[in-house]
């Protein structure tokens, strides 16, 4: 831990072993400010509905398909997906092991686009 109290790194491996928080299918990893970052296995099928912030996901394993609104996407290790404060998602037809980060951020309803 820093000077603040907070995790400088947050390995894989520990998400990896870290157990789901009480009431929640993803494990809490780190929690500063509006910022939370989780490690999600989402099972098949996806229980997820909408959230209240918005939300960035990390692929960290595995490949499969991200459907928001509508759409839907193929996404595989690597991949970044962004999805705005309520808006249906879920993951489909992953592959065994298929695992994400999820950073949950800003306020309640989500951020507005300053473009």
């Amino acid at each position: 831990m820093n000077k603040v109290g907070k995790p400088a790194l947050v390995t894989l491996s520990a998400a990896r072993s870290a157990p789901n928080e009480p009431g929640r299918i993803s494990a809490l990893m780190l929690r500063h400010g509006t910022l939370e970052l989780r490690y999600y296995k989402p099972p098949m099928p996806d229980p997820q509905t909408p959230h209240s912030r918005d939300e960035l996901y990390i692929v960290t394993e595995g490949k499969g398909h991200f459907v928001r609104a509508g759409e839907r996407f193929a996404c595989g290790t690597g991949d970044a997906l962004f999805v705005a404060a309520n808006v249906e998602h879920r993951f489909e037809d992953c592959t065994p092991g298929f695992a994400v980060w999820v950073m949950f951020y800003g306020p309640e309803g989500g951020e507005q686009d300053y473009r």
